[in-house]
């Protein structure tokens, strides 16, 4: 193919993308679900396995897609967007999605400024999802921009927790606006920080869009140059949140979805759904409560997470407890050569570290149970009343031996 040709058909694409209207647009919804099923279960068996590694594990969902990016490191209104030129319905066309496409359609819908530093990821790169990044300038100091796609099955736990506002507690953040659009996508506007524990000022503002087909849009935004590693440039990100959103709900994104293909290796929509339901936040808490030693006051509670806050008169100890059903095809990952087999099958563990990284003298220490059919039960405590605060007293309020017996205790045997 000559180049000429090349660029003709980039350019007719790009210009189809930023002015069509777009009402053509109807999306396979069987392959999007099945997809979204299977990505979501990855990340969702990602997020579990944090738990027992670290505090960042639960950081990471509470801000949903926003923080988990390929990339390190007042404007007048953005330019109107609106669908790709029209393609059969559901059907990827059969040239890639390219990194120029990318790059072009995120340079057009910005306002006027400066790039630089750009790069992206296009569908015929890597097997791995699209993105865009690139630095952008406005004339008051450069911030970083990017845009990440994927898909995601909706009405999945998955897509609550990207759309869901997450927990102060757990995810410091100045504001958080979560609203459902009259085309029936949620959309959720976050602003907060690159480090919860505020060590450095690095401001992350975020929107995540999940449409009722299943397309995923993340854009993210920086009052640096980069998202970590490099000096706050900006008193904030340069987008507003009006442009935020403008920019995640411009039609472009959810047709540039369609250009993901489908991994071969993945479930198809006809495969059978697990049917065990996770247990709710207070049915987890209301069992847990109960277990626990005598002496200590309960001075919070998670309203969207299974945690708790405690209190035994010298100092706050958080506590964070997971209850999972199916994880028996990872018990390798979990349990290794540390761990403990008990009579009847049960695989426990234990584990300490520095709770979240960059938190001078935190403490976490972990108990993590699986039973044979699957089951998991695994608890944490931190010796300060939040995971990424200061310490507050020199270990957790709850010891060792008191995670585990709470973590084996025969009241879990209910949610099986």
């Amino acid at each position: 193919m000559s180049v000429e040709h090349d660029e003709d058909r980039f350019e007719g694409r790009l210009s189809d993308a930023l002015h069509d209207i777009g009402s053509g647009f109807d999306a396979d919804r069987a392959a999007l679900v099945a997809a979204g099923r299977a990505r979501g279960r990855r990340l969702r068996l990602r997020r579990r396995a944090a738990v027992a590694g670290g505090a960042a594990g639960i950081a990471l969902v509470g801000v949903g897609g926003a923080l988990i990016v390929p990339w390190g490191g007042a404007a007048d209104p953005l330019p109107s967007s609106s669908s790709v030129a029209e393609q059969p319905s559901g059907t990827p066309s059969a040239m890639p999605l390219t990194s120029r496409e990318l790059i072009t359609t995120l340079e057009g819908l910005l306002p006027e400024g400066k790039f630089s530093d750009q790069e992206a990821r296009g569908t015929g790169d890597s097997p791995l999802p699209p993105y865009v990044r690139l630095v952008y300038d406005d004339g008051k100091g450069p911030g970083a921009v990017g845009v990440s796609l994927n898909r995601i099955e909706p009405g999945s736990d998955h897509a609550r927790e990207t759309t869901d506002c997450p927990d102060r507690t757990l995810v410091p953040h100045d504001s958080c606006v979560a609203t459902r659009l009259p085309d029936g996508s949620l959309l959720r506007l976050f602003q907060g920080y690159e480090y919860p524990d505020r060590r450095v000022d690095t401001k992350l503002w975020s929107a995540d869009l999940v449409t009722p087909a299943g397309q995923h849009v993340s854009v993210s935004e920086w009052n640096a140059a980069a998202e970590k590693d490099a000096p706050v440039s900006r008193s904030e990100p340069p987008l507003s949140t009006a442009q935020l959103k403008e920019l995640v709900t411009a039609q472009v994104w959810r047709k540039y979805v369609e250009f993901i293909p489908e991994d071969p290796k993945q479930p198809t929509a006809s495969a059978a759904p697990s049917h065990a339901v996770e247990p709710g936040v207070d049915s987890v808490l209301n069992t847990l409560v109960p277990l626990l030693p005598k002496g200590l006051d309960v001075v919070e509670k998670g309203e969207d997470y299974t945690y708790l806050v405690l209190d035994d008169g010298k100092g706050r100890s958080y506590v964070q407890i997971d209850v999972q059903h199916g994880m028996g095809d990872v018990a390798d990952e979990l349990f290794g050569a540390d761990s403990e087999t008990l009579p009847d099958g049960t695989k426990v563990v234990a584990r300490e570290s520095g709770g979240d990284k960059g938190v001078e003298g935190s403490v976490m220490w972990t108990v993590d149970t699986l039973r044979t059919d699957g089951f998991r039960v695994v608890i944490s405590a931190f010796n300060a009343g939040t995971q990424h605060d200061a310490p507050t007293r020199p270990t957790p309020a709850l010891t060792r031996e008191q995670l585990r017996e709470i973590a084996l205790s025969p009241k879990w045997d209910r949610f099986r």
